[in-house]
């Protein structure tokens, strides 16, 4: 059973990550994510090129599964539609979703998984510009392969290019197939959901939630069954990753000069006013008797008591 985090430690870690910090933080990977696979747009033919050469590798592993899925949610709407809908919703709520259960409710554990999510996504920006790969929807129709979200586009909000809403097909890379991050970050999400849900239904979904996506991405002609096992092994090298990538950014954090407090303001430092002296959590200044010269008169002031005596001239 996952452990749950004690009101003061949750609040005490909280106090260091803050929302207004993380979410422009996600907001710049995902940046770096649409950009990256803007600017991956390769050439076309090598894009085909891998693209069959993945296939090829299949048939000869007979891992090519996804001729029967993609046929089957060709036929038959009732699978085909709904797959649609998953394949161009999910991916952009339930990863957010998950990050924001984390922070709130899992705190202890939400740099470490954020971190892994971040390293991963990286490592896929640098896969879609090394090896941009044609999805199986825009082989040549002589290799079988039928784009089912153009097939029912008329029945969501998406076009005939990808899953980008209509009109908007042009700011998308549709040769960034390999890795698919649609598996890597649903088999992220599953990871969470089974470790810290802590309810049979969250590690349900935890072990459904990727298997479907896998067969949603390939049914779907969107991806190759490699590119979804490439898709898992860059979580799995980003999961290794984190911790390094975390203590190097420890190390950066902790050599930036930090900012010092002003001097009488910072917390636990006395505030000192007008001849009286009040310390932190005091709400009533009050005159601090014990520095008085006790010979000192009732008019005598704390800045006359703290005075040295002069020395006796010889």
């Amino acid at each position: 059973m996952a452990r749950t985090e004690t009101p003061g430690t949750e609040a005490a870690l909280r106090s260091r990550l803050r929302w207004w910090t993380e979410l422009p933080l996600i907001l710049l990977v995902y940046g770096c994510y649409s950009a990256g696979r803007l600017l991956a747009r390769g050439d076309v033919g090598s894009a085909v090129d891998h693209g069959l050469a993945i296939l090829r590798v299949e048939k000869a592993l007979y891992l090519d599964a996804e001729h029967p899925l993609n046929r089957l949610f060709t036929r038959e709407a009732w699978i085909g539609v709904p797959a649609d809908f998953w394949y161009a919703s999910l991916h952009y709520l339930v990863t957010p979703a998950v990050l924001i259960w984390l922070f709130r409710a899992r705190t202890r554990h939400y740099r470490a998984a954020r971190t892994w999510l971040m390293t991963s996504t990286f490592m896929g920006l640098i896969g879609f510009t090394l090896l941009p790969t044609c999805p199986p929807r825009l082989l040549p129709a002589g290799h079988g392969f039928v784009d089912t979200m153009a097939q029912y586009s008329s029945y969501g909000w998406w076009g005939g290019e990808a899953s980008a809403p209509r009109g908007m097909g042009g700011m998308t890379n549709q040769y960034a197939a390999m890795p698919s991050l649609h598996v890597g970050w649903a088999l992220w999400c599953g990871v969470m959901l089974w470790r810290y849900g802590g309810t049979r239904l969250t590690k349900v979904l935890g072990v459904v939630y990727p298997l479907v996506t896998t067969l949603v991405v390939m049914g779907t002609a969107n991806h190759y069954f490699l590119d979804a096992a490439a898709g898992a092994a860059v979580m799995g090298a980003g999961f290794l990753l984190a911790p390094r990538v975390t203590r190097a950014l420890d190390l950066v954090r902790d050599r930036l000069p930090r900012r010092t407090a002003p001097v009488g303001g910072g917390a636990g430092s006395p505030i000192v006013s007008a001849g009286c002296q009040t310390s932190a959590g005091e709400r009533i200044p009050r005159q601090r008797a014990s520095q008085l010269d006790p010979a000192a008169g009732p008019d005598a002031s704390p800045s006359d008591a703290g005075e040295e005596a002069p020395a006796p001239a010889r």
